[in-house]
């Protein structure tokens, strides 16, 4: 089911990212905490209801309902293939989490919190006498770092987080409210 599912997000992906290079503003409000952080002649976009992320592809698509909103190239964790097992791995996690907390301010530009790790995993780790680990992010670039500077997206150099550019982030950051899921694929 899975693999069909990805098929069906890879096709839609070709479609949709033409659309979503093309889309007109939504005329739907902001919540409270993006108005803050937004100039108000922003244009707001239409929200995702759900966020997938391709690993093997580096991609994160935002989606609402079977349509793509709009998709970015991303930089994982430094040894990305695989799921994330404990803390200091730099595996970037693999399954259903939700984007739980928007972080404005944090060691790069904005963040967005994935709710790594489950119950079960944290369960998993700890019967295994490892840290499952955390603070798994989408976020911007470093603080007073380049893309450049990093050879983003072409190098994995997160320690498990998902990264994109500034400009991507403010893009995801007016789409992706918290509370949206999202499914991390191998």
């Amino acid at each position: 089911m899975r693999r069909y599912v990805v098929g069906l997000l890879v096709a839609a992906m070709a479609v949709g990212s033409a659309e979503a290079r093309t889309a007109k503003p939504h005329t739907q409000t902001a919540d409270a905490q993006t108005a803050e952080l937004t100039p108000p002649d922003a244009p707001v976009f239409e929200k995702a209801d759900h966020v997938v992320v391709l690993k093997s592809q580096r991609k994160l698509v935002l989606m609402h309902a079977d349509r793509v909103l709009d998709v970015f190239t991303v930089a994982l964790g430094r040894y990305a293939k695989g799921q994330k097992q404990r803390e200091g791995d730099q595996r970037t996690p693999e399954g259903s989490y939700v984007l739980d907390q928007k972080l404005p301010r944090s060691n790069f530009y904005r963040a967005i919190n994935i709710s790594y790790p489950t119950p079960q995993q944290a369960a998993w780790a700890r019967q295994q006498g490892l840290r499952p680990g955390g603070k798994v992010e989408i976020h911007g670039l470093p603080n007073d770092w380049d893309a450049k500077m990093l050879n983003h997206p072409s190098f994995d150099w997160t320690d498990g987080c998902i990264a994109v550019t500034n400009r991507e982030m403010d893009r995801i950051w007016a789409r992706v409210d918290a509370g949206t899921p999202i499914e991390i694929f191998p």
